[in-house]
């Protein structure tokens, strides 16, 4: 009885290791897992700043052109008629410019092209100084206001063709000024131009390399 006992107990013990076997011997599943998108940084990336660029820019193109519109109705109140329908009037010329120059009393401004001097030259010194040194050298910096019409040439011929206008505008309010714009040379027309190119040369003047071998 005993004997049959320890049979079966040897019998289960080892049913439970062979079923313990066989689920060791199973694969283990591994646990996958799908890879995420990476995060691109241009698609999360706002886009306000670029709008608030781009307003900001239309908002600076637009406040420019009122300030030419406000300037255009100032010139024609002040120049009824034009240009060619005022009293102290002058014309300069330099290189391929020219400037015809209108002078009336007021506090010192000057108008080009209906735009303030110093956007309209670049705020660039000297061709400011061309322009202020007529005036300056009688003392009438503040005393006039200089409207210009200036077209042809760059900046820089335009500023000296305004200078000499504007010299010659100030003789018609007084022949007392010819004697110090004239010493200061401010009433001669510069007649300095570039030179035309010459056949078979280069430039003016410059010609091809010689070789005599």
């Amino acid at each position: 009885m005993a004997m049959a006992t320890s049979l079966s107990a040897l019998t289960s013990s080892l049913s439970s290791l062979s079923f313990s076997s066989q689920i060791s011997q199973k694969p283990i599943q591994s646990l996958s897992f799908s890879q995420s998108k990476p995060l691109s940084l241009k698609s999360s990336a706002p886009k306000f700043p670029a709008l608030i660029v781009a307003a900001s820019a239309a908002a600076t193109v637009s406040d420019a052109d009122v300030e030419t519109a406000d300037l255009k109705k100032l010139v024609k109140s002040r120049l009824p008629g034009g240009f060619a329908a005022q009293s102290i009037i002058g014309t300069g010329r330099r290189k391929c410019a020219i400037a015809r120059v209108v002078l009336q009393e007021g506090t010192g401004k000057v108008i080009i092209n209906y735009r303030d001097a110093k956007e309209y030259l670049q705020g660039n010194p000297l061709w400011l100084q061309y322009v202020k040194t007529p005036l300056v050298t009688l003392g009438y910096e503040s005393s006039y206001d200089v409207f210009v019409k200036a077209h042809g040439g760059g900046l820089a011929g335009q500023a000296q063709a305004i200078s000499l206008g504007i010299a010659r505008a100030l003789l018609k309010v007084s022949d007392s000024h010819r004697s110090p714009l004239k010493q200061e040379g401010l009433l001669t027309r510069d007649a300095r131009v570039v030179e035309r190119k010459k056949p078979g040369l280069r430039k003016a003047r410059k010609r091809p390399q010689f070789s005599k071998r």
